[in-house]
């Protein structure tokens, strides 16, 4: 696995960002469609993944200057802004009542807020792996971005599985659960298998596998 990502990263940058553009398509298209929210929250996620893996894409060709430093920081940027719509996409395929939905939103905007913050703060520095030229979080990223940034990698896909779990039981569909299982088992498999410094590019697949089976189940319930 490991050979094969080290020589084909850039590839499969351009791949991963044009998987992404292709369900932002799909899902834009099913919300005009059908004016269901899922669709809607899944386009503004995929914008962010695209954008996120576009400039990855793009990094050899800016170059290790300021080009790469400005649309790096809105990768970060868009990262913590978009990332929390997974706690309204949760409360939307649940059918969370009014109430209820109005108390996930605020906790959304509330970790926004913290995302676009981090974004802001964290310090950026440049890396080259697998033929990716990206800029990563460095040393000089304040502890609060850190544990921000931690809150956004695991504290918003815990609920995707447990809301999957939920919507298996009351829905018969695992496709909510496959969405999130898939991407913690990407973003943890760097790690277990000794590749963190390839950590940033095996998630990416996770990524493919979330907004993939998000865009099926969100399919399935228009349809129900």
């Amino acid at each position: 696995m490991r050979d094969f990502l080290l020589q084909n990263g850039p590839i499969l940058a351009w791949t991963i960002t044009a998987f992404h553009a292709l369900i932002l398509v799909l899902a834009l298209r099913g919300f005009r469609k059908t004016r269901e929210p899922l669709y809607l929250l899944l386009t503004l996620l995929c914008f962010g993944l695209c954008y996120d893996a576009l400039i990855q894409a793009l990094g050899t060709a800016l170059g290790e200057g300021s080009a790469l430093r400005f649309f790096s920081r809105f990768r970060f940027v868009f990262h913590g802004a978009l990332i929390p719509l997974l706690f309204p996409i949760c409360a939307y395929g649940l059918n969370f009542r009014k109430p209820w939905k109005i108390a996930v939103w605020v906790l959304t905007g509330a970790v926004i807020v913290l995302g676009i913050a981090e974004g802001f703060a964290t310090q950026l520095v440049p890396e080259s792996m697998a033929g990716i030229l990206r800029m990563k979080s460095g040393e000089g990223t304040p502890g609060w971005a850190r544990g921000v940034s931690m809150l956004l990698a695991f504290g918003t896909i815990i609920p995707v599985i447990l809301a999957g779990i939920a919507a298996w039981i009351r829905q018969k569909t695992p496709l909510l659960l496959l969405a999130g299982l898939l991407m913690f088992a990407f973003a943890a498999l760097g790690p277990a298998t000794g590749n963190l410094d390839l950590n940033f590019l095996i998630t990416m697949f996770g990524e493919v596998f979330l907004v993939l089976f998000f865009l099926l189940y969100a399919r399935r319930k228009a349809a129900s």
